[in-house]
């Protein structure tokens, strides 16, 4: 019997994950979250086989939990779940170390197919999922828009991104801006989080 945590956000989404994972036989869901902070705790306390975690869990990112399940308990295979094949996310999921994804729409026998591949230690790939990742166009934003964010990621203020790039501040403002639309981020905090998971920051 394969030992399942579900971390999901929204209640009716992870309830009928749920529901879908234990109409099989080998599977039993054991824990379900709804916070990337309680991924880690609860996993190390329930000790599951295989993580399904939505990418855009709120907090830190679907990604970065799958990362710390893989220092912290390597035992426990990811499986990344996504709403949309957003370019680069194939290569997040892998520099995650986890075990695949699959899309939301895939249909329902795709999910236990994959959990079982995961916990084999096989990789689990939705084919529609690489597909509309690798047909993308890439990164939307502009080699200078992607230097002011990847600084901006590693923490530098805007006057001090303007100095390392030789520019002012008022027109690095200008271009967090512009990234933060393009990205339909919140706010800068936002944008970079989903710069990292679709694999565009280091």
């Amino acid at each position: 019997m394969l030992k399942i945590l579900v971390a999901e956000d929204a209640a009716m989404i992870r309830g009928a994950l749920v529901a879908l994972i234990e109409l099989e036989p080998d599977l039993k869901v054991v824990a379900e979250v709804d916070s990337d902070d309680d991924i880690l705790p609860t996993a190390l306390f329930y000790q599951p086989d295989v993580a399904v975690i939505d990418v855009d869990q709120p907090g830190f990112g679907g990604l970065t939990a799958a990362t710390q399940l893989r220092e912290r308990l390597p035992s426990c295979r990811t499986l990344i779940l996504t709403s949309l094949g957003r370019p680069g996310l194939l290569r997040g999921v892998l520099s995650a170390s986890a075990g695949g994804f699959v899309l939301k729409n895939a249909p329902p026998s795709h999910l236990a197919t994959a959990i079982r591949n995961v916990a084999s230690g096989r990789r689990a790939v939705s084919s529609d999922f690489a597909v509309a990742t690798w047909s993308s166009d890439g990164v939307p934003l502009s080699p200078r828009e992607h230097s002011v964010l990847r600084l901006a990621g590693d923490g530098a203020e805007p006057s001090e991104i303007a100095a390392s790039l030789h520019l002012s501040v008022g027109t690095v403002r200008n271009y967090l801006t512009a990234i933060v639309a393009k990205l339909h981020a919140r706010n800068r905090v936002d944008a970079i989080r989903k710069a990292y998971e679709a694999g565009w920051l280091p």
